[in-house]
């Protein structure tokens, strides 16, 4: 799983209104509300656009280099944006507007949807300017922080290529116990200004009549808190079985390639350094196709085939490791105009074939495919879990023998090849979505009570969830080695319920583009494909959201059904 940091997406809002405690009730409605919708739209666009290019600029050499007058670029950018949201005076003239949206004034479905979109995006910068650029500046030097960092093993400096590849390799157990544990050490780097950052976005979150930050985000998301720990819930009780008994299989034969017992086996004995991905413990190597295979031709290829060519992506992108740059991997749109980037760490193995996948996933759906008659304020993904889920429905490919066949890789030993990707496959979707359970469940308690012992509480959650050992005697902050939590918050469940819409979105192409089996559909050379991916799940834009998305492209509102047949078998 790659660890993307998009940009969040402020979408929906009608709820927040019944959650204000500050005096933030509209102003009188105009007299003319239509009129009055498009002139402010237009002025807010004039003067937001160009600061939005820019601090996409800024970010991307940021991550790219590492350097301080960059980051501080960034951060400068970044402050730009929230003065303008934060300026009472517009946001005035949105109440007015809202009231009108409200009271049914505005009919045109694309000017009343944009209007939502700003209130919602002015209304969260609607406190203290000081406090912003106080949260702008800490989580600024919590992600550089993390840019820099290397884990450092008796002297020796571990990129995180090199972190990953002990972790899968070494059969000393010492070895990746002070890997394992080096790579962790960001948290402790970062633990200090986290707390300070949670502090302050509840204190930002609180200003506006939220009970915390983790709240305020799912509003704003278009999200409800109830309804989604109820899905996170009833995926419990649909993975807990099937994931129990894969982790046995996996538990069984890890100890085997390690020379130790089952009951000896601890975090560091897996091959992620959160358990976030499936071991490779079968006898086929999955890496052995793409070792000398040019992985982004491999990629720009594949999406030709399917009629939504990557070739500008990857000409703007930045895709080999050097130091100072980000060693996590996303894509980011910088003007909705076409100037899409991949910022990547490649190496030869199926790990970085899928990431890369999935990051040109999220950049076919970007402005690349996205109508440019849309409205710049529509003219982006829906929301975050839509096109989370878009990249990891192409990500998939990358455990298909049949995938790498037909893009002209060579696969050895095909039965053997077969029946490790397809377990592996099966335990991704297991072990990830066990992996998320911890994720949003330790952000929420986290905002919800900062003071909790979080060290203590990280670890009942994996032991829980993901049935790891505690280490013992270990009081670290390990949480805080995780990049999402500091710098994308609030996020990570939108990966597992991306995986629920992957799935759904893959069936229903198979139904309709091909009419078979999901299990046999790899979309290689068919442009039917994109067609429908252009306009079942890109062309609507921002004009949906995220439960209508689902069922316009699907028929189906969002639920587990897919995703349990894929992981089933």
């Amino acid at each position: 799983m790659t660890d993307d940091r998009r940009s969040f997406l402020l979408t929906g809002g009608a709820a927040v209104a019944g959650l204000m405690t500050r005096d933030l009730s509209a102003q009188d409605e105009p007299a003319d509300p239509v009129a009055a919708a498009k002139e402010f739209i237009d002025a807010h666009e004039k003067k937001l656009r160009p600061l939005e290019v820019a601090a996409g600029k800024a970010w991307w050499d940021a991550n790219i280099s590492g350097k301080d007058d960059d980051f501080q670029k960034k951060e400068e950018a970044q402050n730009k944006i929230d003065a303008a949201l934060s300026d009472p005076k517009p946001f005035a003239a949105l109440k007015g507007l809202k009231k009108a949206l409200d009271a049914k004034k505005i009919a045109d479905p694309l000017l009343a949807r944009q209007v939502e979109l700003l209130y919602l995006a002015y209304l969260e910068k609607q406190v203290p300017p000081e406090l912003l650029k106080k949260i702008t500046a800490k989580a600024n030097t919590v992600e550089q922080s993390f840019n820099v960092y290397r884990a450092k093993v008796d002297g020796t400096e571990y990129p995180d290529s090199k972190v990953r590849s002990t972790l899968k390799q070494s059969a000393d157990s010492a070895l990746r116990k002070k890997v394992w544990e080096a790579s962790k050490g960001v948290g402790g780097v970062v633990e200090a200004d986290l707390k300070e950052l949670v502090a302050l976005r509840n204190d930002a979150a609180t200003q506006l009549g939220f009970k915390n930050f983790h709240q305020m985000m799912l509003t704003l998301n278009e999200q409800d808190g109830v309804e989604l720990v109820a899905l996170f819930d009833e995926l419990d009780e649909l993975t807990k079985k099937p994931f129990t008994d894969a982790k046995a299989d996996i538990d069984g034969r890890l100890a085997k390639k390690l020379g130790v017992g089952v009951d000896e086996l601890m975090p560091w004995h897996y091959h992620d350094p959160f358990f976030q991905e499936s071991p490779a413990v079968y006898d086929a190597n999955l890496d052995a196709p793409f070792a000398k295979a040019d992985i982004p031709k491999v990629c720009a290829a594949f999406y030709a085939g399917i009629g939504l060519p990557v070739d500008r992506v990857i000409a703007k992108s930045d895709l080999l490791e050097k130091k100072g740059k980000s060693p996590h991997a996303f894509c980011t749109d910088i003007d909705r105009e076409g100037d899409v980037r991949v910022l990547a760490n490649i190496v030869n193995n199926e790990y970085w074939m899928g990431t890369m996948l999935h990051e040109l996933g999220h950049s076919v759906y970007s402005s690349l495919n996205i109508p440019a008659k849309l409205p710049y304020l529509l003219r982006a993904e829906a929301h975050i879990l839509a096109t989370e889920g878009v990249a990891m429905q192409f990500e998939r490919f990358s455990k298909s023998r049949a995938w790498a066949e037909r893009m002209g890789l060579k696969v050895e030993n095909a039965e053997a090849f077969d029946e490790a990707a397809a377990k592996t496959q099966r335990n991704q979707l297991l072990i990830f979505s066990r992996w998320c359970q911890v994720m949003l469940r330790f952000e929420k308690a986290m905002y919800e009570d900062p003071k909790h012992d979080l060290n203590k509480l990280w670890w009942d959650l994996v032991e829980k969830y993901q049935q790891l050992k505690r280490p013992k005697d270990r009081n670290f902050p390990d949480y805080a080695a995780k990049i999402h939590i500091c710098s994308a918050p609030v996020y990570y469940h939108n990966y597992m319920m991306g995986q629920l819409f992957a799935s759904q979105v893959h069936h229903a192409i198979a139904k309709e583009v091909f009419g078979t089996d999901p299990k046999k559909v790899i979309y290689v050379g068919d442009k039917k494909v994109g067609e429908f991916m252009k306009k079942k799940v890109f062309e609507p834009g921002r004009t949906l959201s995220w439960k209508a998305l689902a069922k316009f492209a699907t028929d189906e509102e969002l639920n587990p059904k897919a995703f349990a047949k894929d992981f089933q078998g």
